[in-house]
């Protein structure tokens, strides 16, 4: 059966299980009408000033024929349990999942346990399943380097591959051979080299057409921070249970902030745009990337889905104009 995820989880587990994982986010972000999941919510009593995210999930699980869902309880959003309460009442199968509050592989390895024990399946099985799912996350590594060193990809093209990563859109196998394609193609093309080389850190913004806006503007996003940490490049080096703890973004800032600087500082980028979500905690994370990062910070945020406004807009230009 199909599973819903709210956020990046073991994915190993729910192959192992025979399901199929489907990233909720994904599903709303990339529909022709994302507005219309939101709406949705909204009729449903979800307050004004909850984050888009969030309302788009509930909204997706309004039209989808899913009854099991993931929710990510602890290193996500704090709404999430909310989020389940909600989903659990409408009759949904709410399955929780939780990162440990800092990172131990120990702890993970007991998180890991339960979601096995939840879906009834195995350690054997989950361990077959991450060494088939770890030449697919080589790929995605090759083709985050030809984005950043060899500049073959573009950042939008950058994001949308490793976000998939989250679920692999379903089917493993289909998503290695699209990628072996894409890569065959981005191989063949000049480089793109842009004036300006940028970060974008934080979650995968809901504006639709920012990587358009910055292109006209004759800069590159070649480090989509969030993303990156989808596709667990590091995990064909380590166990299962290594891999997620070397995942930063559940837990404390300081070590995401680190590998922040450490990747700006590889890819030669010459400024970082944080974008965060409307109502979320995170904005307040925004006051230590500006005093922690030797780069400059541009902070964004939307509420809903949509284009760029005109006062985002002008403080991109700004921004970019005064990084040239």
């Amino acid at each position: 059966m199909k599973i819903g995820i709210t956020s990046t989880i073991p994915v190993e587990v729910v192959f192992a299980a025979g399901h199929t994982p489907c990233d909720l986010n994904n599903i709303f972000i990339t529909a022709p009408d994302p507005e219309h999941f939101v709406r949705l919510a909204e009729d449903a009593g979800f307050p004004r000033t909850t984050c888009a995210w969030i309302k788009g999930i509930y909204g997706v699980l309004r039209e989808e024929e899913i009854d099991t869902v993931i929710i990510v309880s602890g290193g996500d959003c704090s709404n999430s349990i909310a989020l389940g309460e909600v989903l659990a009442h409408d009759g949904k199968n709410i399955i929780p999942f939780s990162y440990p509050p800092t990172p131990n592989v120990a702890e993970m390895e007991t998180a890991i346990i339960k979601l096995t024990a939840a879906l009834k399946t195995n350690l054997a099985e989950i361990a077959n399943c991450k060494q088939q799912l770890n030449p697919i996350r080589r790929k995605l590594e090759e083709l985050d380097r030809l984005t950043w060193h060899d500049n073959l990809v573009t950042g939008a093209e950058n994001l949308l591959h490793l976000v998939n990563s989250s679920d692999f859109n379903g089917n493993p196998e289909l998503f290695s051979q699209n990628l072996d394609g894409f890569i065959r193609q981005a191989l063949e093309r000049k480089p793109l080299n842009r004036k300006t080389r940028l970060g974008l850190a934080g979650v995968p913004p809901i504006i639709s057409n920012l990587f358009e806006v910055l292109d006209k503007f004759d800069a590159a996003v070649v480090f989509n921070e969030v993303p990156r940490q989808f596709s667990l490049p590091w995990a064909p080096q380590s166990t299962m249970s290594e891999q997620y703890t070397r995942y930063t973004y559940p837990y404390q800032l300081e070590r995401r902030l680190e590998d922040i600087a450490k990747i700006c500082r590889e890819r030669r980028i010459d400024g970082l745009i944080h974008y965060t979500q409307t109502f979320c905690f995170r904005q307040i994370e925004d006051i230590l990337f500006k005093r922690k990062l030797e780069v400059p910070v541009l902070s964004l945020e939307a509420d809903r889905p949509g284009p760029v406004d005109g006062r985002t807009l002008t403080r991109i230009e700004t921004f970019i104009e005064m990084l040239q």
